[in-house]
């Protein structure tokens, strides 16, 4: 998949897993992330390691495994184009994660800043705190902003980041 992915330079769908393993069967959840490969380097010791940038949300209408093991599927991208300003309660938060940011270096350099936008901040906040998978799914599917965000400020509350928003 890899390989043809960056030989195609085509996106690959990532879907939490409900039941089974990564090789082999599984059922999964419907929405997922649409990502591209954007960089790669050979270590070492032989194996591949990938930057892959998210660039859209999907939901999942088919599936199908081919012969090599690979699931392939048909999706519908899940429209986010529009932006959300992000409310005054949650400046806090958007300074807090361009810090995060800002120290993970080449990582995040693949991204434009929208710090000014609910559903930015709390899309990369969802990515990097470890929160459980389910969580993460629930941040990935919700289609409000100001909630997610709620459930960061939580998240970042149990971790020692700030104030609980409510």
């Amino acid at each position: 998949m890899i390989s043809r992915c960056l030989k195609t330079d085509t996106p690959f769908g990532v879907l939490l897993i409900r039941n089974g393993r990564e090789a082999g069967r599984a059922t999964t959840h419907e929405v997922g992330t649409l990502a591209r490969i954007v960089d790669w380097y050979q270590g070492s010791d032989g194996l591949l390691g990938i930057t892959a940038l998210g660039e859209a949300r999907f939901r999942l209408l088919s599936s199908d495994r081919q012969e090599d093991g690979l699931g392939i599927g048909e999706i519908e991208i899940i429209d986010d184009k529009s932006s959300s300003p992000l409310p005054q309660e949650f400046k806090e938060i958007a300074e807090i994660l361009a810090t995060i940011l800002g120290g993970l270096g080449r990582l995040y350099d693949f991204l434009d800043d929208q710090y000014d936008d609910a559903s930015w901040v709390g899309y990369r906040f969802a990515e990097i705190l470890p929160i459980e998978p389910l969580k993460k799914q629930w941040c990935l599917e919700t289609n409000d902003p100001i909630a997610r965000l709620r459930v960061v400020a939580r998240a970042l509350k149990k971790v020692g980041g700030v104030p609980d928003q409510g």
